[in-house]
């Protein structure tokens, strides 16, 4: 390119190329950084373009339009676009995300799958996220996002992610074309951990997966094999489907999860006619949850549209804010302790307890913190107090992190 003919041929390749855009950045594909090289030769064009940033749909377009726009331009003969990846230095693994936050639920069908794109789009108004559908029986988010494969493979063969705006997104869903899976046991968890081991980010600020309903292999996979900071589980306020969720916040704790909260979806619908709201279940079934509750989402049609990465209803975008908020405390006791008994040995344990406790006059507050159930020490309490059970009131424990248990009380 380094000859008068070839150099002015060049630049009316690159001229007639900055009228293409790109459709997510609405720039052209040389200010998004697509193009990386132009060679002209004897009027045969072949432009290498890094088109990895979007999805298999809009890569697609982009290239169309670049072949035609350099087709019409005098002096070419043919033109052939050629697409680059970009080297795996440019890639994260799993384990460079500052935070890993699994989204899930103890049933299918309470739109679980609706409520982690939301989130990562959410999240996305202020980080570099990443989407990982991990409910490999069902993968839903490619189509919640409107995003289609194929998945292109980096220099070294790993599977690059494709592109929601500027959010990262990886499923099976994006490989499969729709087919119906049947995975089941080794084959479930060679793929999820092929697609975990491998995946090459772009993005590495927090990644969100998306896990699949219940308590199964692949979600028993995932705890072992992904540094998860904390889970969000979904559940509707109907009883059977919060008495299942707490099960599974359970299980998150047994496992060395922190649990950051619930999310109630379809908490309510409003009227379209009259603009009231209304309770799509009876009862008060959210009282059984032992997890905080970070938002309660409507039925809505907001909901049921597409999301964008930084642009989501204002519902999500609290929820949002409240699990960046529970991700900073993650793991951290939410009470001032009148005693804490934790890595205590047992005789140490008792004689604190004994001490604080006597120490109270009648109707003060005591809150023990410990690092197994301490439900029995209730019957040490009424010992010492020389009271019955039914005396102490209130008297609650409740698992707070998955190493921290907490008592509340007061002395009779």
């Amino acid at each position: 390119m380094t000859d008068g003919t070839s150099t002015t041929l060049t630049d009316r390749i690159e001229a007639a190329l900055r009228d293409v855009r790109d459709p997510n950045a609405d720039l052209s594909v040389f200010d998004a950084g697509f193009v990386e090289n132009i060679d002209a030769a004897d009027g045969e064009v072949t432009i290498e373009a890094d088109l990895t940033a979007l999805d298999g749909q809009t890569s697609t377009q982009v290239v169309q339009a670049m072949l035609r726009a350099v087709d019409e331009v005098d002096g070419v003969e043919s033109v052939h676009v050629e697409r680059t990846t970009p080297t795996s230095e440019d890639h994260a693994s799993v384990e460079s995300f500052d935070h890993v936050i699994a989204v899930a639920s103890a049933k299918g069908g309470v739109g679980k799958s609706t409520v982690a794109t939301h989130l990562a789009c959410a999240l996305a108004a202020d980080n570099d996220v990443a989407l990982f559908d991990a409910d490999i029986h069902g993968p839903n988010v490619p189509e919640l996002l409107d995003v289609s494969g194929p998945v292109h493979s980096s220099e070294e063969g790993d599977p690059l992610p494709v592109r929601a705006g500027d959010m990262d997104v990886m499923s099976v869903g994006l490989m499969e074309s729709g087919a119906p899976l049947a995975w089941r046991g080794a084959m479930a968890h060679d793929a999820l951990d092929d697609l975990f081991e491998n995946t090459a980010w772009r993005n590495d600020d927090v990644l969100v997966l998306d896990l699949p309903p219940g308590t199964g292999d692949v979600v028993l996979t995932t705890l072992q094999e992904v540094p998860v900071d904390g889970v969000v589980v979904v559940t509707t306020p109907f009883h059977a489907s919060v008495s299942d969720t707490s099960r599974t916040v359970e299980l998150f704790r047994d496992n060395d999860v922190p649990v950051l909260g619930t999310v109630v979806n379809m908490a309510e619908y409003v009227c379209d006619c009259c603009g009231e709201p209304n309770d799509l279940f009876t009862g008060d079934a959210l009282s059984d949850l032992d997890a905080e509750v970070l938002a309660e989402l409507p039925f809505s049609h907001d909901l049921q549209g597409t999301p964008a990465p930084g642009s989501v209803p204002d519902a999500v975008s609290s929820l949002g804010d409240a699990v960046e908020s529970a991700l900073d405390t993650a793991g951290v006791v939410s009470v001032d302790p009148t005693v804490d008994i934790r890595d205590l040995p047992p005789q140490e344990r008792k004689d604190r307890v004994r001490e604080r406790f006597t120490a109270l006059d009648s109707g003060e507050p005591f809150v023990l913190v410990s690092d197994r159930d301490p439900t029995p020490v209730g019957q040490f309490l009424g010992r010492l107090a020389e009271a019955p059970r039914e005396a102490f009131d209130p008297f609650e424990v409740r698992r707070e992190t998955p190493e921290a248990w907490v008592l509340e009380t007061a002395k009779p």
